[in-house]
């Protein structure tokens, strides 16, 4: 409030300015490209990793020429090369400047789809071998990544010195729900209690910690509980036998006491290896839901508050709070043509967003045009609840599915203006939706092509396919 008691007017935030951002900040303008996978998972906050394959994609789009995205997401999220850092104790807490030590505490699980679907069971398939516990432990310690358990019921992949966080903000109160849930199905369609769900547990954490790592299947013979069947459903029309086992390893997963590693097979495959994890820093969810918030502004702002309840699945209340414990300052938001800020003649109803308090100045274009391909799920398309900044509404109907969950977008210059599909064959190849000069096309042609090179005879097809990317390979 100023002395003559109004208001002042809000900065003003064009959608130019808002695609600069995300070209720089999201790491899609050629200079702006990360060296390591953990640069990118720190700039883009989270990685969905639901469909295993969009975590590799979505590195490999962001990344520097000459990185291997393969090589480095495994080594940032396995432990490859990564050695253990003398005192970088797991759960020890927040340390001033950055919010979390790398604790490494991660609790990976099927979840739903960014959507609310739910994915295909994970819980009791994956490869054969173990190793030792040392390692396993070794391994959640000493990771730059870590997969989990996170907003909206899915899995992400985060950076493990925000995993505490995560966890204390989102995924402790689903835990939680879910625990609730699988004691009242197990009573209802069992002669199972919470008290068998415990000692349950126990033995497969017991196993774990004696395996280091082992698979559902491994896992199922070993702790012949998990074997075990209820009635799921009951009195309903979906009532009907379930396995008791891919439950309680979901339980353990997004309590973060157990984790899933690394897959059976190539890097494309969603059947991981389980094993102990170590525990979360101990937050309280308020501080928390603050400290998410102010990495995910810093990445994704200005966006609105429906943005963000979106992206968080949080109550409006708990938005708000950590919109105000952050500071987050009011801005405006045009519209293309220059509507929704509130001034000036005709201009529509103010469409309000948040930006950090030391991220008001300007954010220029990046000097050199840039073209992107982007993976089905990734951080940036489902990044916002409202889109149309930078995705023609008219093209909806081709790049998303039925449940709203994004296939592969081609980009150009903070727009999305094509699909992509890899064929059978291994051709990568794109359709623009809009009409293209021949710059884009071949910015667009260098990325298919760099995209090619480095996927190989890998084949890769998104989990939730859509009507562009099914058309673009039929």
């Amino acid at each position: 409030m100023g002395e003559s008691g109004t208001t002042a007017p809000l900065r003003t935030i064009a959608p130019e300015e808002r695609r600069a951002r995300l070209a720089v900040r999201h790491r899609l303008a050629g200079a702006a490209r990360a060296a390591t996978a953990e640069e990118v998972a720190d700039s883009l906050v989270a990685l969905h990793a639901t469909d295993p394959a969009t975590v590799f994609l979505a590195a490999g789009a962001r990344l520097a020429p000459g990185r291997d995205p393969v090589a480095e997401v495994e080594r940032a999220l396995y432990g490859e090369e990564a050695g253990y850092r003398e005192g970088a104790k797991p759960g020890s807490g927040i340390v001033p400047g950055n919010g979390i030590t790398p604790d490494g505490g991660t609790p990976p699980d099927g979840g739903t789809t960014s959507n609310g679907g739910t994915p295909p069971d994970e819980g009791t398939t994956s490869a054969e071998g173990t190793t030792s516990a040392e390692s396993g432990a070794f391994r959640r310690a000493s990771t730059a990544l870590t997969r989990m358990h996170g907003m909206r019921h899915t899995v992400f992949v985060v950076p493990s010195r925000l995993a505490a966080v995560v966890h204390a903000s989102t995924a402790d109160a689903a835990s939680a729900r879910e625990r609730a849930r699988l004691v009242k199905q197990l009573v209802a369609g069992s002669d199972y209690d919470a008290a068998w769900l415990a000692e349950t547990e126990r033995q497969v954490l017991a196993e774990l910690a004696a395996r280091g790592e082992a698979t559902g299947t491994e896992l199922g013979a070993a702790v012949p509980r998990l074997r075990a069947q209820y009635v799921y459903g009951v009195g309903t029309s979906q009532e009907g036998p379930q396995s008791v086992g891919s439950r309680v390893l979901r339980v353990l997963g997004m309590e973060g006491r157990i984790v899933r590693g690394r897959p059976q097979g190539g890097w494309t495959s969603s059947r991981l290896r389980w094993a102990p994890a170590p525990p979360y820093a101990e937050l309280a969810p308020d501080e928390a839901q603050a400290e998410l918030v102010r990495h995910w502004l810093a990445a994704y702002g200005p966006a609105t508050e429906a943005d963000l309840k979106w992206w968080t699945g949080w109550k409006a209340t708990d938005v708000r709070r950590a919109l105000a414990a952050v500071g987050a300052v009011r801005v405006a938001l045009a519209d293309e043509a220059g509507t929704g800020a509130g001034s000036g003649a005709g201009a529509g109803p103010e469409v309000v967003g948040y930006l950090l308090p030391d991220d008001l100045d300007p954010v220029p274009a990046p000097e050199e045009p840039w073209a992107a391909l982007l993976p089905a799920l990734d951080p940036t398309p489902m990044g916002w609840q409202s889109r149309d900044w930078y995705l023609d509404p008219a093209h909806r109907a081709a790049l998303f599915d039925r449940s709203g969950n994004i296939g592969p977008t081609v980009w150009w210059n903070g727009r999305i203006v094509g699909g992509w599909a890899q064929r059978a064959d291994g051709e990568v190849v794109w359709r623009a939706l809009a009409e293209l000069d021949g710059e884009a096309v071949r910015a667009v042609d260098a990325e298919a092509a760099r995209l090619a090179d480095w996927v190989g005879a890998v084949r890769v097809t998104p989990r939730f396919r859509t009507p562009l990317e099914k058309e673009l390979t039929s």
